[in-house]
């Protein structure tokens, strides 16, 4: 007599859903995406910044002293790598979300059970990652011109990782925004490279009039700058405390906002 199977009268279990995240997926898609195209979105930007170096380096070394007594070469790199750091953070979710919506393949992030943390992690994170790998970078090349050890490593990762949090939270912003290239090229020209360029990349505020330098104390990428050169001189315009203030009250601030527009499908679910 044939004995029952034994596994037909079990109950069938279904997976499930919730089971896990998609938070690492969605940011090993966002990390692959500019890794494999490294040359354009790591190696031009170092290019850029030699470029500036070069230049700026070339012109003004031996004629200008910055903080009584730092070379103006070494006083340039930590505002080129900030900058460099700040306008490929931007980029990385900006353009990531815009070609998504352009192609229509944003409803493949919308299908998975993701929750607006996880996408806001993952956005944020790559773009974290992207900053900090092109700084590394341009600072790497700049060793050959100059000497340059930071003095305070624990000051220059802090205010490398918020400055790169914030631009990535803006650069979300941006792509949540933007519905086609000209919205968010109007974003990055009118916004983000003002506010980069006039925060003191290349001068210190102390050379500037009064009312400018009243001005720039307004601008809250001049704080990352000058957070991120204390930590290379141990030396700054503003105290390196009041910075960081800024500079984390900012970064909150844009990331609760950034997590309300997810949490609501701002410009996502329609």
């Amino acid at each position: 007599m044939t004995q029952p199977d034994a596994t037909a009268s079990q109950p069938l279990v279904q997976p499930r859903l919730d089971a896990g995240s998609g938070f690492p997926t969605l940011l090993r898609k966002e990390l692959l995406r500019f890794w494999k195209v490294s040359f354009q979105t790591i190696a031009a930007p170092v290019i850029t910044a030699l470029l500036y170096l070069l230049v700026f380096a070339h012109v003004l070394e031996g004629r200008v002293v910055v903080y009584g007594s730092v070379p103006y070469t070494a006083f340039l790199i930590p505002g080129l790598m900030m900058m460099s750091m700040l306008q490929n953070s931007f980029a990385n979710p900006s353009s990531s979300l815009i070609q998504s919506r352009i192609t229509g393949n944003l409803v493949f992030m919308l299908l998975p059970p993701l929750s607006h943390r996880d996408i806001f992690g993952a956005y944020v994170l790559a773009a974290i990652v992207r900053g900090l790998a092109v700084g590394i970078c341009v600072w790497l090349v700049a060793l050959f011109f100059v000497s340059l050890v930071p003095a305070n490593p624990l000051w220059l990762l802090v205010f490398a990782v918020l400055a790169c949090g914030i631009m990535g939270v803006l650069g979300l912003i941006a792509g949540l925004w933007s519905e086609k290239f000209d919205q968010l090229a109007a974003f990055q020209n009118f916004l983000i490279m003002p506010a980069t360029f006039l925060s003191g990349v290349f001068y210190s505020i102390h050379t500037l009039p009064p009312f400018w330098q009243s001005v720039s104390h307004w601008n809250p990428i001049f704080y990352t700058i000058d957070g991120f050169r204390y930590g290379f001189f141990s030396v700054s315009d503003v105290s390196p405390w009041r910075s960081l203030a800024v500079v984390t009250g900012v970064f909150l601030a844009l990331s609760f906002y950034a997590l309300r527009l997810l949490a609501s499908g701002y410009k996502l679910r329609n």
